[in-house]
């Protein structure tokens, strides 16, 4: 008997997919628990358009994200702070420090996991950070760092 899937099940498959399981398995074990239903033209045809419109979504998600990679390139932030001697700053700017002022003079938000910073930053001068937007999509930003 085909049925669709609606659920992940480990070793027989994914959400969405529609597999052959015996008849057994699919009347006593898989349609009762709501793991699945039969996979009838009407269940194929609503399954065909939702993963339509979910690949619709995805695409307009990475057009927006793509968007905003591109607006996150062309920022430079400014950060003022003491610094000692030799350019070494008393404290650090750290990557919610970044996401914080993005916020705050952009209005862009942005988790603070997505800033990729090898390490806090404690030294005067200007480097690019990399901003993660979407998975496989990234824009760099350019912070300076100045004494006050």
């Amino acid at each position: 008997m085909k049925v669709i899937l609606l659920k992940d099940i480990k070793g027989t498959g994914k959400r969405g997919d529609i597999i052959n399981a015996s008849d057994g398995h699919a009347r006593n074990y898989l349609i009762p628990r709501g793991l699945a239903k039969e996979a009838t033209a009407g269940n194929i045809n609503n399954l065909k358009a939702q993963k339509a419109s979910e690949k619709k979504r995805q695409d307009e998600e990475l057009e927006q994200a793509k968007e905003l990679a591109e607006k996150i390139s062309k920022i430079t932030l400014k950060f003022t702070s003491k610094a000692g001697d030799g350019g070494k700053l008393f404290g650090s700017i750290t990557s919610k420090d970044i996401a914080t002022k993005l916020k705050k003079d952009h209005k862009i938000n942005i988790d603070k996991r997505k800033i990729v910073l090898d390490s806090p930053i404690k030294e005067l001068g200007s480097r690019f950070v990399e901003v993660k937007v979407y998975p496989e999509i990234a824009g760099k930003m350019k912070v300076e760092v100045t004494a006050q």
